[in-house]
C-alpha cells in the first residue's frame, strides 16, 4: 500500500460577490481532518466575505501545520489563464507566476467584498487587444469601452483560446473570460488568485502543477511541503445534497470525501498527471495548469 500523500483535505467553493453573503451561491469551505479520536470528520464553514474566508483558511492551515498534517487544498476556479495570455500582456518570466503577480497587484478587494474586478478586466482587455475582448460580462453601470455587458463575439483561431486544455477535457466549463452572470469563473479567479498568492507567499505551500510537475506524485516529492494547492471542478463528483445541505456545501464535502478515499487506497497520486510523456506538458506546467481529477 502506498503512503498517504495528505492527512487532511480542504476544499473551497469560491465566490466573487460584491457584498457579504452566506447560504447558496456564497463561499463554502469544507474541511476533512482527523478528530480527537483520530477518525476523519468533516466540517463546513460559510464565511460571508472573502476577507473572512482568507483569515479562516490561514487559521485552518496553521492548525494542521501544528499537527504536522499535510493538506490538499482545492479551489474551484482557474489558477491560470489560457496559453498566450501572459505574452499578450507583455509579462516576463514564468507565465503562471507572472499572471498571479499581475492579478494580485491590480485587484483591490475590500473587507466588505466590494472589488474592482470589472475595471481590471477592462484594463487587461485594453492591454491585450484594445477592444472589449476577450474578457466580457458586467452590470450596465460597470461597462466600459473595453468591457461589454455581454459576450461580444466568438473566439477566432487568431485570438487567445477561449478555453485551456484542461477545460476542453471536461463537460460544461465556463471560460475564465466570463466576469459576470451565473458561473462567472473569471470573477472568481480575479478575486481568488490574490488570496492564493498570499497563502503561498507566507507558508510552505506548492501550487500544482506549476511547482510539482504534471505527473504522478509521491510523498517523497512533497518533502517539507505543508500544503498543495490545486484547482478542482466539483461538478466532476456528482454531489447530491444530504438532509439540510445546500448544493455548494455538498460539493465541498463530496470533494473532500472523494480525495480522501482515493488517497486511502493509494490512488490519488496518479491523478496529479499522466505517467508518460504528453505533448501538452510544458504548456500545462508553465502556463495553463490542470484540474485535479479531469481526464488527461
Amino acid at each position: 500500500m502506498k503512503a498517504r500523500l495528505f492527512q487532511a483535505y480542504v476544499m473551497v467553493d469560491w465566490n466573487a460577490a460584491t457584498k457579504p453573503t452566506t447560504g447558496a451561491d456564497s463561499i463554502w469551505i469544507g474541511v476533512l481532518k482527523r478528530n480527537v479520536r483520530f477518525q476523519m470528520a468533516f466540517e463546513a464553514h460559510n464565511p460571508s466575505t472573502r476577507a473572512e474566508a482568507e483569515k479562516l483558511m490561514g487559521a485552518i492551515l496553521d492548525d494542521l501545520k501544528r499537527k504536522s498534517e499535510r493538506v490538499l487544498v482545492g479551489f474551484d476556479f482557474p489558477l491560470a489563464f489560457p496559453r498566450g495570455t501572459a505574452a499578450a500582456l507583455k509579462l516576463g518570466g514564468e507565465p503562471w507566476r507572472a499572471m498571479i503577480d499581475f492579478v494580485a497587484k491590480e485587484v483591490k478587494d475590500k473587507p466588505d467584498n466590494t472589488n474592482n474586478r470589472f475595471q481590471v478586466g477592462a484594463k487587461m482587455n485594453r492591454l491585450m487587444t484594445g477592444e472589449a475582448f476577450p474578457f466580457w460580462g458586467a452590470p450596465e453601470r460597470d461597462k466600459q469601452a473595453t468591457l461589454s455587458t455581454k459576450r461580444p463575439r466568438e473566439h477566432s483561431p487568431e485570438d487567445l483560446p477561449e478555453f485551456r486544455h484542461c477545460e476542453q477535457a471536461i463537460k460544461g466549463p465556463s471560460p475564465i473570460w466570463k466576469l459576470y452572470y451565473q458561473g462567472s469563473v473569471g470573477g472568481q479567479a480575479l478575486t481568488g488568485l490574490p488570496v492564493i498568492k498570499r497563502l503561498r507567499d507566507t507558508r510552505a505551500v506548492k501550487l500544482w502543477p506549476f511547482e510539482t510537475g504534471w505527473r504522478p506524485l509521491s510523498a517523497d516529492d512533497l518533502g517539507e511541503c505543508e500544503a498543495v494547492v490545486a484547482e478542482i471542478y466539483p461538478s466532476l463528483f456528482g454531489a447530491k445534497p444530504g438532509a439540510g445541505e445546500i448544493k455548494d456545501q455538498a460539493q465541498v464535502r463530496v470533494a473532500c470525501e472523494r480525495f480522501n478515499a482515493l488517497d486511502e487506497k493509494g490512488q490519488l497520486a496518479a491523478m496529479f498527471g499522466p505517467a508518460g510523456n504528453d505533448p501538452r506538458r510544458e504548456t500545462v506546467e508553465r502556463e495553463e495548469g490542470w484540474i485535479l481529477g479531469a481526464p488527461a
